[in-house]
């Protein structure tokens, strides 16, 4: 049997004000309550209802037909008598495990816990129900804490980089040692010459103004950093990246010691294009290549050296200290 029911605007604009309401109030039940009548105005079935907010099909017709009965007066949560329940010892370290796990092992769409996702959580998975404002002292006795997330790629390839772990960067430290070579990880970084925004100091109220040159060009380096000594190779340049740039700074990096090289770099084109590789078997008798997994900035240490430079700010003539 297919539920239905047609709202006028009066009806509709009800409803989103009682809604309002109860978010304000953090009354989760009622929001679902609400959420319900309404996508079965907009012809959801009971079903796709009862899927979305995680609710019984019978407690999904119970709404709606209370709703047409009384209206607006059917727009309540009355809590249970007696003491509320709380959640024991062992439900709090399900619950740690659970947010620890992140919201989309728990079924949610989004990566970032929020005080109201967490609300639902509890009340789901274990019938209590918190206020949002509770929550947050909750999580903090479970030792968690509310602090800015990363962007980690969805396209970690695991096993390749454990292996790089347990396999490849164990052999590179062996033949090292028995080669006496420079174990360089390489990377480039590019300065743009219009300048960067950051924040600063200024009165309340008033957007503080940067001036900038307006040229859209930027300063390129390539950079090779050694492992054991942090000795750094570095070649500046305005054009863009690409092989025969590439090539002239090993090129120059070759011709600047005579230790064997192990190189490592990660999976740019000009890295891995042809006109390298033959480059690199002329270069064989010196110049060992291994590849970083793919996207895993975080085994690179001359990653680093990038950002660090980047978030330098200039010092000016008047602003060095006086040498005596």
């Amino acid at each position: 049997m297919q539920h239905r029911i047609r709202l006028t605007n009066a009806s509709r604009q009800t409803l989103q004000e009682h809604l309002v309401r109860a978010y304000r109030a953090a009354a989760l039940r009622l929001v679902k309550r609400i959420h319900a009548l309404l996508y079965i105005a907009f012809n959801k079935s009971v079903a796709e209802v009862s899927q979305l907010l995680d609710l019984g099909a019978q407690t999904v017709r119970d709404y709606l037909h209370a709703f047409i009965l009384q209206g607006a007066e059917s727009l309540h949560y009355r809590r249970p008598p007696g003491r509320p329940a709380r959640l024991t010892k062992g439900q709090r370290k399900e619950l740690t495990e659970l947010i620890s796990a992140g919201p989309e092992a728990a079924g949610y769409t989004s990566g970032c816990w929020t005080a109201v996702m967490v609300q639902d959580l509890i009340l789901h998975h274990f019938n209590v129900e918190y206020h949002p404002h509770y929550i947050c002292n909750l999580l903090d006795q479970l030792g968690l804490s509310f602090q800015k997330a990363r962007f980690v790629s969805n396209h970690l390839d695991e096993a390749a980089r454990n292996h790089w772990l347990t396999e490849t960067w164990p052999e590179i430290l062996r033949l090292a040692r028995q080669t006496h070579a420079l174990i360089l990880f390489g990377d480039e970084v590019s300065f743009a010459q219009w300048g960067s925004l950051s924040y600063t100091w200024a009165p309340k109220g008033q957007q503080p103004t940067v001036k900038t040159s307006g040229r859209r060009k930027g300063y390129k380096v390539f950079g090779l950093i050694e492992f054991f000594s942090g000795r750094l190779f570095w070649k500046g340049q305005i054009d863009r990246f690409n092989a025969e740039s590439y090539i002239a700074f090993l090129t120059e990096v070759l011709a600047q010691t005579q230790a064997p090289l192990i190189l490592i770099q990660d999976g740019a084109k000009y890295h891995t294009c042809q006109t390298t590789k033959d480059f690199l078997a002329a270069h064989a008798d010196r110049l060992t290549k291994f590849q970083l997994p793919s996207y895993s900035p975080d085994f690179n240490p001359i990653e680093h050296c990038g950002a660090m430079s980047k978030r330098m700010p200039p010092i000016s003539s008047t602003s060095r200290p006086s040498r005596r």
